[in-house]
């Protein structure tokens, strides 16, 4: 048993941690499982559907949800499952500024009759602050 303060806390912290990655280890068994029984498209999808929320809060890592995910999909087209296309989603519109415009050329008769000036060095690129 910790005798520190901060070492209660944090075992405190680590059984309702424990408890909530076992609640979402058993979300995404459980419908692999009644995928395996009984596969169809809506059983695959929420199966894929609970592997990627496990693998978004950390519970699988990202190769080893991907593989899954490809087991599932290996046993489906087994089974003749026909899977619904992804629906595309709209991509969302850039809110960052719009790029600096590069100055217009104009043509003139007396810059076309001068020999090439030396170009500048290049400048670089301003960070964006985030």
């Amino acid at each position: 048993m910790p005798i520190i303060k901060s070492a209660k806390k944090q075992q405190r912290a680590d059984v309702r941690k424990r408890e909530k990655n076992i609640k979402i280890k058993d979300a995404f068994r459980s419908a692999i499982k009644n995928f395996k029984k009984a596969p169809d498209a809506k059983k695959l999808q929420i199966a894929q559907s609970e592997i990627d929320k496990a693998a978004k809060k950390g519970v699988l890592k990202k190769n080893t949800a991907s593989r899954r995910k490809a087991s599932l999909a290996k046993v489906a087209k087994a089974s003749g499952v026909k899977t619904a296309p992804a629906a595309k989603k709209a991509a969302p519109k850039a809110a960052t500024k719009p790029a600096a415009k590069a100055p217009a050329k104009k043509a003139t008769p007396k810059a076309a009759a001068k020999p090439a000036a030396k170009k500048p060095a290049a400048k670089k690129p301003a960070t964006k602050k985030a």
